[in-house]
């Protein structure tokens, strides 16, 4: 731990006082990072070195690198409203992802990445989505043609994150310890304001030893999304499908084979004083011998008061989220998120995205250059009373046949965010969760306090 500690504070060091300068911000997926331009950078230094080293004369070979060290304090008083063991120290999440990217000509490129997580002091055994000693988290390959007019297809076969949309079902998963990834096959078409990509992949299910997160069939995944930028009023808009099948699932009416399809659309803005995000989807298919019946529909929308002192922006987002109408019947109307970001709901990540009512006002300031106070307020219900309530990952945390309210509490966060620069980042949070009918009725039933503190160097 010593030695972990050490490290960060080297490297915050070196970071600190290094005058290296990248051509753009880190993105949420590293291997979209494009440090080609440094090629014509005269003034190199140690650390450009890393981010472009040619390995042929022209330059048109080259090799990058790049990671991400992150280490996370957690403390809770009565985690799972009270049904964990009680944990009166926190614990300690780090991981830790290094990359190489490296690039023959325009065509190829081959994109590798290590991902090493763990969580210290935790008194419950930690689950394989907080520890992973080390294993491959992405190893893929591009073979890549460039049109006319802007055009490019890419094929891209390998391990590799999938992100798309707001993150509401497919997600890097970087709230929680370890990200998540695939086994891919990628079809991926650019034209100016068009983006479209058809994918088929089995999922990466973490384990927590040293390269053991294999090849696996119990869960696939395919779809194909649809981006157009730039349209007229409405500004963007998605348009997509996504097919599931999932070998062993498991619901609050029942468990068996799923095999799910989900069909959506999304329009959204987020460049002017108004925004905003508003996305529906239905899903349909088959559930150990159940018809599948399940939607969903989110608005989400701020206004940002750029020329006020604070420059606060207000917020509210809301959700409805289908829950199953009846126990033992033929059909499940409980939607499935699929692979949604960790944190749906904040750090705490206590509640996921099914059989839900959310109305989520929340406020952000901009202290000053690099510091934003966050606050908000989540109020939940249950869609249907015959239906329990579900962790981020779609388990099933308590049955709704244990209590007949809809209430199952509110919940009160703050965040204050700090990036002094593109390398650092510094959160700490606070969320009080109040147990509403629900929860005492199913459970212990007691009022959740957390608090967390993040340090995470970018590099």
């Amino acid at each position: 731990m010593i030695k972990q500690i050490a490290t960060l504070q080297l490297l915050l060091v070196v970071f600190h006082y290094s005058k290296a300068q990248s051509p753009a911000a880190f993105k949420q997926l590293r291997y979209e990072e494009d440090y080609s331009i440094l090629q014509q950078d005269s003034s190199r230094n140690w650390y450009t070195a890393t981010k472009f080293k040619p390995l042929s004369k022209n330059g048109n070979t080259y090799l990058s690198m790049g990671g991400d060290i992150r280490y996370q304090y957690q403390r809770f008083t009565n985690e799972n409203w009270g049904e964990a063991p009680k944990d009166n120290d926190g614990f300690i999440l780090t991981r830790y992802l290094a990359h190489a990217d490296f690039h023959a000509g325009k065509h190829f490129r081959t994109f590798v990445q290590l991902q090493s997580s763990f969580a210290n002091g935790k008194v419950a055994q930690p689950s394989p989505v907080d520890e992973n000693e080390l294993d491959l988290h992405q190893a893929f390959a591009d073979v890549a043609f460039a049109g006319r007019n802007a055009q490019a297809l890419t094929i891209r076969i390998g391990r590799q994150e999938l992100l798309y949309g707001s993150q509401r079902l497919v997600a890097v998963r970087d709230g929680p310890n370890n990200r998540q990834s695939f086994d891919a096959a990628r079809l991926i078409y650019a034209h100016r304001t068009w983006n479209a990509q058809l994918f088929y992949s089995r999922f990466v299910q973490s384990k927590q030893l040293i390269f053991d997160d294999g090849f696996t069939n119990n869960t696939r995944f395919w779809g194909a999304y649809l981006v157009k930028n730039k349209i007229p009023v409405i500004h963007n808009a998605d348009i997509y499908y996504f097919g599931l099948f999932k070998k062993n699932a498991k619901f609050d009416d029942g468990a068996g084979k799923e095999l799910r399809h989900s069909m959506g659309g999304r329009i959204w803005d987020t460049q002017k004083f108004w925004r905003y995000d508003i996305e529906g989807l239905y899903q349909f298919g088959d559930f150990a011998g159940k018809q599948i019946t399940a939607w969903t529909f989110s608005v989400n929308t701020s206004y940002k008061f750029a020329n006020t002192a604070g420059k606060p922006e207000a917020g509210i987002k809301t959700e409805l989220i289908s829950g199953d109408a009846q126990y033992e019947d033929n059909k499940l109307q409980t939607f499935n998120p699929l692979f949604p970001r960790g944190g749906y709901f904040g750090l705490v990540s206590l509640i996921g995205p099914a059989n839900l009512v959310d109305v989520h006002p929340s406020l952000t300031l901009d202290l000053s250059r690099g510091l934003y106070l966050n606050m908000d307020y989540d109020i939940f219900w249950r869609y249907s009373r015959n239906d329990g309530i579900y962790g981020p990952n779609v388990a099933l945390i308590y049955s709704g046949k244990k209590s007949s309210q809809r209430s199952i509490g509110r919940q009160y966060s703050t965040h204050l965010e700090y990036m002094p620069n593109r390398f650092l980042y510094f959160r700490c949070e606070f969320t009080w969760f109040k147990a509403s009918d629900f929860l005492q009725d199913a459970g212990m039933g007691k009022n959740i306090l957390f608090a967390a503190g993040t340090a995470q160097l970018r590099f």
